[in-house]
């Protein structure tokens, strides 16, 4: 599989495949394909994982594309505007990412459910309880609100997120919530209660333009009521 990221920041991804190779993305990301290839929809996973999807808001179905031509192309397009960004996972490795976040992947990448054991992160964090895992081989697809920022973080390292910016948790990453000191930090700074701490080794994803921030700032010019 070949791919290239095309758009700016209304972005898609286009793939080409060969014959046999496979994707699968959740109902809707497909934008347009050639004709070499068929489409099937498959629960993905059995009935757990299903479950798992259907509680967490998602679909409980994914939509497999098939290559039966020498070459064709198949394109997937971001919901919203940001930023594609593919990561490349050996067989075994894992990434966490929020739960918006998957658009397609290689056939051979499984995707799970992945619940935050803590409840405080889980209210307070902003990736929120329910998450996405992403399991190799294969590359995956993810859409990032905004742009995207990478960073390698070396063993202890540690960076203070606004949750709601943590997109994508590489393996061996650790994060936990730590409260903002001092009653007028808390009330005036503008930060909320609490910051994510995240912890190397391993790779993070950041993103500038969360959703929620955007929807929240839209809001505020909707009127609510009637003359």
């Amino acid at each position: 599989m070949q791919y290239e990221i095309i758009g700016g920041s209304f972005p898609a991804v286009k793939c080409r495949l060969t014959r046999g190779e496979a994707m699968k993305c959740e109902g809707g990301s497909m934008s347009w394909m050639d004709a070499g290839i068929k489409m099937t929809t498959e629960g993905g996973g059995g009935l757990g994982k299903a479950l798992g999807r259907a509680f967490s808001g998602e679909s409980i179905f994914f939509n497999k594309y098939e290559c039966s031509a020498d070459q064709a192309e198949i394109v997937f397009a971001s919901s919203f505007p940001g930023s594609i960004v593919p990561v490349k996972l050996e067989p075994g490795q894992t990434i966490i990412a929020q739960k918006s976040s998957f658009l397609a992947s290689e056939n051979t990448v499984d995707v799970a459910m992945h619940f935050h054991k803590k409840v405080g992160g889980g209210m307070f964090g902003g990736m929120g309880f329910i998450m996405q895992r992403f399991t190799g081989p294969g590359t995956v697809f993810l859409e990032i609100d905004g742009a995207l920022e990478e960073y390698e973080l070396a063993p202890g390292e540690i960076k203070m997120v606004d949750g709601p910016h943590l997109a994508i948790l590489g393996t061996g990453v650790s994060f936990e919530l730590e409260r903002i000191k001092g009653a007028k930090n808390v009330l005036f700074g503008g930060e909320g209660l609490f910051l994510t701490k995240v912890q190397g080794p391993g790779k993070i994803w950041l993103q500038t333009m969360p959703l929620p921030g955007v929807a929240s700032e839209i809001a505020k010019y909707i009127p609510t009521g009637t003359n």
